[in-house]
């Protein structure tokens, strides 16, 4: 089950990259389950990775390999199937040995290959398999492979996440070409579970550095759909220079600002595909807050909504319990809340005010408003001039059967 259209446009190729998704029998025979991404000498990489202390063993040797590079990556390496997560020093030396196995066919440094897993946690990595399969990834490597490394990725996931952007600028053409995986497990706490994204654009590093860690606060870390951030996640953003544009280097410039509305679109696009993919949702949901002091108290206020099992169960019902709605409101971590001055919509139908029942509101106003597939829930605190909005889904049977099933 997954909400809304599930194709998307052409995926532009991106000068610079080549792609290549084989089948690895990881966890079974019968698919493409390994991805090799290759990128031009010189392509400047941006990186944010999972906060979650129990971090995968690639995460932890792809931090390692970015930060002891004496070049910039050249080889990105992504098998689905097994996260390599939970595996102690067993998982390193298997993650050090697929980066190994790539860097030695390519005949590049270790610390030029970033690994990077996603699948079941706490199960030994089968190494020998995905080492098995490199060579037929090297074979494979095309620059018109994004297609398929977008459903190489997935696990959980009921259809590929993609989106691309062409775009002009200085009488110069440029692309923005990304794919995502997520599906369940999704609370990011800096990116998603993964993405990879690229541009022809020349960039330098630290500015690149600087637009992945805002955009990704922007897109992916405005999505939830169970509220357990990934000991996986990872987000990339790749610029091989092949447009051959003076390296960009100030953030006023409007190279910089066409770069960066072309890969906050993408950003964007990515994450709201996750949602909408969400392990067993039959709604993509925006919760948006408006009148808070900052942003961050309208953020706690959006998750706390996003995150409550109540409000999600009833989501999935179409079942307008406002109270629910009231409650969650109430117990975020807001002080002095005047609970008089909040007003409450579903799809711009005003629910509650003045701490109460709207005069206005009708049940069947609510069931009207809770019947279509795409949801807002809107909050008025009346506190201040911030604002801030989530996306999220409801809870379903699938949901839990999903989860219960995951291992089987």
């Amino acid at each position: 089950m997954a909400v809304g259209d599930d194709s998307y446009r052409i995926l532009h190729d991106v000068p610079g990259v080549r792609l290549a998704t084989v089948a690895a029998g990881i966890k079974t025979q019968d698919r493409r389950d390994l991805v090799l991404i290759e990128v031009t000498k010189n392509t400047q990489c941006a990186a944010v990775f999972t906060r979650n202390a129990f971090c995968a063993a690639p995460v932890t040797v792809a931090r390692e390999n970015l930060q002891s590079c004496a070049h910039q990556p050249r080889y990105l390496l992504i098998n689905t199937g097994n996260a390599n997560a939970g595996t102690g020093r067993a998982g390193i030396e298997a993650a050090q040995l697929s980066v190994a196995t790539v860097a030695s066919a390519a005949g590049v440094d270790v610390s030029t290959v970033l690994p990077f897993s996603t699948g079941v946690i706490g199960e030994p990595l089968p190494v020998e398999r995905l080492t098995q399969a490199v060579p037929a990834a090297f074979a494979a490597l095309s620059t018109n492979g994004w297609s398929g490394a977008a459903a190489g990725i997935l696990t959980t996931d009921t259809r590929p996440k993609a989106h691309s952007v062409r775009f002009r600028c200085d009488e110069k053409d440029y692309v923005v070409t990304g794919i995502a995986k997520g599906s369940g497990m999704i609370r990011p706490n800096m990116a998603t579970m993964l993405a990879f994204i690229a541009t022809d654009m020349a960039v330098e590093k630290t500015l690149l550095q600087a637009l992945l860690a805002q955009l990704t606060e922007r897109s992916f870390n405005r999505i939830t759909v169970d509220g357990d951030t990934s000991t996986n996640d990872a987000c990339l953003l790749l610029a091989t220079g092949e447009a051959g544009n003076t390296p960009v280097n100030d953030s006023h410039c409007d190279l910089y600002s066409a770069l960066h509305d072309a890969v906050e679109e993408v950003c964007i696009r990515l994450a709201h595909n996750i949602v909408r993919d969400g392990e067993g949702a039959s709604k993509f949901v925006t919760v948006q807050i408006n009148g808070g002091r900052s942003e961050a108290e309208c953020l706690e206020v959006a998750f706390t909504i996003a995150h409550s099992p109540l409000v999600k169960t009833a989501l999935f019902a179409s079942d307008p319990n406002w109270g629910r709605l009231l409650m969650a409101i109430g117990r975020a971590d807001i002080p002095e809340l005047e609970v008089e001055s909040v007003r409450l919509y579903l799809n711009e139908v005003l629910i509650a005010a003045g701490g109460c029942r709207a005069a206005s509101y009708t049940e069947e106003q609510g069931v009207v408003a809770m019947a279509p597939e795409e949801i807002v829930i809107r909050v008025e605190l009346e506190r201040g001039a911030a604002t801030a909005a989530v996306w999220t889904t409801d809870f379903s049977y699938d949901y839990v059967r999903i989860n219960a099933e995951y291992r089987s």
